[in-house]
């Protein structure tokens, strides 16, 4: 296949560039600042693009049989959530060049403490929704509007909400539930999502569907 692939060299957008050479695919890699990729290979072109200005990379969005959007906040975490609009205006720029050029499969990355799971342990739901809402208000907020508008679209769009995100390795073992929500779903590998994202990508059960993934 060919992938787009809109930040890679984030921590997601970084595994899936890895796995889909190592399956085969052809990839190409869209940054800011294409440095920030230090990896070469036959199969991966590296473009220099903004999300934001989608005529950047318009072309490689046409040709990509799908495409995977792993943008994220630089330097985002609990201590330094500030202001943006990056994940919707971002990711509103992407579905409208999609939809303007005819291109129809994404991955969009969101976050499981978008909407409380009622199926979580009780201590979790607390969390999520006393602490992790709370001092990541803004970064919640923008993924809330970025998932209202690519909702909108006619798009074969899937939106993957993954719990807390670790450095392990690619398993591909993990459990997963669409348009539900996944019981004791608390930590996954940024590898496992990027592997879910390669290995799904013509699964139509996940065609404007919400997936939860956790071990």
């Amino acid at each position: 296949m060919k992938i787009l692939i809109i930040g890679a060299a984030g921590g997601i957008g970084y595994e899936a560039v890895q796995q889909a050479l190592k399956e085969g695919h052809h990839v190409t890699a869209v940054l800011r600042n294409p440095a920030k990729l230090p990896i070469t290979h036959p199969n991966l072109s590296i473009v220099k693009g903004d999300i934001l200005q989608p005529a950047t990379f318009e072309q490689h969005l046409r040709e990509a049989d799908f495409t995977i959007s792993a943008i994220g906040v630089s330097g985002a975490n609990m201590f330094n959530d500030k202001p943006t609009t990056l994940y919707s205006e971002g990711n509103a720029s992407l579905v409208s060049a999609m939809q303007r050029i005819g291109a129809r499969r994404a991955f969009f990355i969101s976050a499981s403490a978008v909407e409380i799971s009622p199926v979580l342990p009780f201590y979790v739901r607390f969390v999520a929704k006393y602490v992790i809402q709370k001092v990541l208000r803004h970064m919640y907020a923008d993924l809330r509007t970025m998932e209202a508008t690519i909702k909108a679209t006619n798009l074969e769009w899937t939106i993957i909400r993954p719990p807390q995100l670790t450095k392990g390795p690619v398993t591909g073992h993990y459990r997963t539930a669409v348009n539900a929500f996944l019981k004791n779903a608390l930590k996954i590998s940024r590898a496992d999502v990027a592997h879910y994202m390669i290995h799904n990508a013509g699964n139509e059960a996940t065609y404007k569907g919400i997936v939860e993934i956790g071990y």
